[in-house]
């Protein structure tokens, strides 16, 4: 199904109230967290994020922001997902500060299917409800399963 992301998230990269403040420091934590994961150098990670959002803000409105990078040595895609401890200021289109992040990193050659994965995230996220529930997700399983299609929905 179009809206199961569980091709592109990683579990264990899924964290509840990450403490920062700022964007610059988001996507360093955000690249740390991933670089183990993606075997990829945790600046590199950062620096294509912060290097992406000097192009425009990743803001997607709602306290929604997906940064997203073409990183060299990224294998596949990825999404990192962070619900942050305190809103931070995304300059996003909306004005409002971010509290949910869905960061993706891509290999360099990934032009077409890095477009395609960002647009069913961003598709994703703008089921209001579903960001309402991400917000109150206790745990990084539970927002797993909501970004996923695992025991989220009856067969409806």
């Amino acid at each position: 199904m179009a809206s199961d992301l569980s091709d592109l998230l990683v579990p264990e990269l899924i964290v509840v109230g990450l403490p920062t403040t700022s964007k610059k420091a988001l996507f360093t934590q955000m690249g740390a967290l991933a670089a183990p994961i993606l075997g990829v150098d945790a600046r590199l990670l950062a620096d294509g994020l912060a290097a992406r959002e000097k192009e425009g803000s990743t803001g997607f409105g709602g306290g929604v922001a997906i940064p997203h990078a073409r990183v060299a040595g990224v294998s596949r895609i990825a999404v990192a997902v962070a619900r942050l401890a305190q809103p931070l200021d995304f300059n996003a289109l909306d004005d409002a500060p971010v509290d949910v992040v869905l960061a993706m990193f891509s290999p360099p050659q990934a032009g077409g299917e890095h477009l395609k994965a960002l647009a069913r995230v961003a598709r994703r996220l703008r089921d209001r409800a579903l960001v309402a529930k991400l917000r109150g997700a206790g745990s990084p399983d539970a927002m797993y399963a909501l970004l996923t299609d695992h025991g989220v929905r009856d067969a409806a």
